[in-house]
């Protein structure tokens, strides 16, 4: 444990699956899945704009996780009325970069910590913004949202579907605002306006693309970041013994199914959130997962490359996905793009276009809030919380959206067709589904309950 945080030696791990939601539960123990559905508990809904706005016009906040947090930090900087109180980070030479990002820039100080735990039991602190790695994502989540704070958590807000009905069922709950970090819905809201007033008529399918140029995980475990605090960055997820946690921080987690979730919840999150925006579902009917490791020969778990295809029944969807090469002489249309009766609409962060049945271009619209960065995302949660708006993302409908990675990776990882209620999310007779569900246990000491 930390030393800035002492009085916590022991927490009592108290794992329950909670039946909020709609299907909840399996006839036989595995006939029938609960997925993410509707909103927090049946009778109290999860908020979306503020219910009890903070009364303070200063807003304090604190940030866990100082890769993607430096990101949370610049964004912070700018927004009148708000204090970074808090910086956790359990690796020192992070800590001190995030500390220097902000000398000069608040009149207020802020507490450098290594557990983010000490910044929930004050109780000044307004809000947690989670940049942790993804199997964290819900704990921490909890942990904040039974301190009485509110959330700001990165996609994809949970490392399987179980953590993912819990962080809903959370929200609803403790009545706490709970934003997830899927930009998209802020900078793209007048692309997906103009596609749902009938741009190109009705939308009939949805494709999404992603390239990089990743390299293979090294054979050998790398260089552990000096001083850093193992024993906590690994937190309440307990040990694997194929792989040590030493091997992967900070970033190569994202490739080993017991700490990620591949590059389909690491990136495609992003974009099946906006298909299935663009497209007005929720649930799937048949969820199927075509790719593998083809680049190296390495210790990576996780398809580096592949489709995964989304049946809703009267519309569809897919993301295609090439995480070793970009494929640059077949750059798309858009990032996402929209099918209809109508044409194509094709969307890129700043910008759409929309094009006839013949492929001729009849249209094009920009906003200027991509170009911004995070801060409108950011800003819309500060928002929330102070009452004047109701959140881009709140996290029942980021969860639908991680669901669906969540599912794409069952279907991967069973290699099977996945099949589900579209009334309910609930997984038909999938027994293999079950097994990949949620873990069976969290590490001594730690309290990962909703």
């Amino acid at each position: 444990m930390s030393p800035d945080h002492p009085a916590r030696p022991a927490r009592p791990v108290s794992l329950r699956r909670r039946s909020f939601l709609q299907g909840l539960g399996a006839a036989g123990g595995s006939a029938a899945l609960a997925t993410v559905g509707g909103r927090g508990h049946a009778d109290e809904p999860a908020p979306t704009g503020s219910q009890t706005p903070t009364p303070t016009p200063t807003l304090r906040v604190a940030v866990a996780g100082l890769g993607r947090g430096m990101e949370h930090i610049k964004a912070l900087r700018q927004m009148p009325g708000v204090e970074i109180a808090y910086l956790a980070e359990v690796d020192p030479q992070r800590l001190a970069l995030g500390m220097k990002s902000l000398e000069g820039t608040q009149s207020a100080a802020c507490r450098p910590i290594k557990d983010f735990r000490s910044a929930l039991d004050d109780a000044a602190v307004d809000a947690l913004f989670i940049a942790l790695p993804n199997f964290w994502h819900t704990p921490a989540a909890l942990l904040a949202m039974q301190a009485g704070k509110h959330v700001y958590v990165e996609k994809p807000g949970s490392h399987n579907p179980r953590e993912a009905e819990w962080i809903v069922a959370a929200a609803g709950k403790y009545r706490r605002l709970v934003q997830m970090g899927n930009q998209r819905r802020t900078w793209m809201k007048d692309a997906i306006a103009a596609l749902h007033a009938g741009a190109i008529g009705p939308v009939r399918y949805g494709r999404a693309f992603y390239g990089n140029r990743r390299g293979a995980v090294p054979a050998k475990n790398r260089v552990v970041p000096a001083g850093i605090d193992l024993d906590l960055w690994q937190g309440p997820v307990p040990d694997d013994p194929r792989h040590a946690s030493a091997a992967l921080a900070h970033y190569d987690w994202h490739w080993f199914w017991h700490w990620g979730n591949g590059e389909l919840g690491n990136n495609g999150v992003h974009h099946l959130d906006v298909l299935r925006w663009g497209l007005q579902v929720d649930h799937p009917l048949r969820v199927a997962y075509a790719g593998g490791r083809y680049w190296f020969d390495d210790r990576q778990e996780t398809p580096d490359t592949g489709t995964v295809v989304y049946d809703f029944g009267h519309c569809g969807c897919e993301w295609v996905q090439s995480s070793c090469t970009p494929r640059a002489a077949e750059k798309p249309v858009g990032e996402v793009v929209f099918y209809g009766a109508g044409g194509t609409l094709a969307i890129d962060r700043d910008s759409w276009r929309v094009y006839d049945p013949d492929g001729k271009e009849v249209g094009v619209g920009t906003s200027g809030v991509a170009g911004k960065g995070d801060l409108p995302h950011f800003a819309n949660f500060i928002e929330a919380i102070r009452g004047r708006a109701t959140l881009n993302s709140p996290i029942d409908e980021g969860q639908k959206s991680a669901m669906l990675c969540h599912l794409g990776n069952i279907a991967y990882r069973t290699d099977t067709v996945v099949r589900c209620d579209p009334r309910s999310g609930a997984v038909i007779d999938h027994p293999q589904a079950l097994a990949l569900w949620g873990r069976e246990s969290y590490r001594p000491g730690w309290d990962v309950h909703v």
